[in-house]
């Protein structure tokens, strides 16, 4: 009499349970794992509405009291300041109705960007508003907060009757350079700057 094999002694609807495919939970936990990574997607992608915007994310009118951070993220860009010094600026940026400051805050690290909006009246043209100054913290650059920041702006200039927005960006900074370009933005022109210290 021949022996029965052991796996022709298995019911067959085992395979079929839980997604299983043999009898020692291999397919279970690559289930799990499966699992998991789609739990990860979707835990990160709850953090950002179907327009990108970061939902943990606040747009407001930067204070006095955001002084410190915003001189720390400025040292980021490039321009060292202290905080003594950034909250006397914040003062001195009026009138209200030609500039605007705002900040990206997060619950959980508070000030993490800001950006600085100003128009004014030119012969050459119709009244544009220009991006004056903008920076993420390096951690949380490419999750939005930019790009949420940009458009406070854009709103800021269009309710002041702003018929377009410029911004000037140094040529060695390719990253801003793509940002820009990714939210609308064309480059028309390149220019030397000129400085003079009276």
């Amino acid at each position: 009499m021949k022996a029965r094999s052991r796996s022709s002694s298995i019911p067959t609807n085992r395979f079929r349970q839980s997604g299983a495919v043999d009898c020692h939970g291999r397919a279970t936990r690559i289930e799990e794992r499966r699992r998991a990574k789609t739990a990860s997607k979707e835990n990160s992608l709850s953090k950002t509405t179907h327009g990108g915007q970061n939902k943990e994310l606040k747009i407001l009118r930067a204070k006095s009291a955001d002084a410190p951070q915003i001189a720390v993220l400025s040292c980021q860009l490039g321009y060292p300041a202290t905080a003594v010094q950034m909250r006397k600026r914040l003062r001195g940026i009026k009138p209200a109705s030609q500039h605007a400051v705002f900040v990206a805050e997060s619950a959980k690290d508070g000030v993490i960007g800001w950006v600085h909006v100003s128009k004014e009246p030119l012969l050459e043209s119709d009244m544009r508003a220009e991006v004056n100054g903008l920076v993420v913290a390096e951690e949380q650059r490419s999750l939005g907060a930019g790009a949420q920041l940009l458009a406070a702006a854009e709103d800021w200039a269009r309710k002041h009757g702003c018929k377009g927005m410029s911004v000037r960006s140094n040529v060695i900074r390719k990253r801003a350079h793509k940002f820009y370009e990714r939210n609308g933005y064309e480059h028309y022109k390149t220019q030397k700057s000129f400085r003079k210290p009276l």
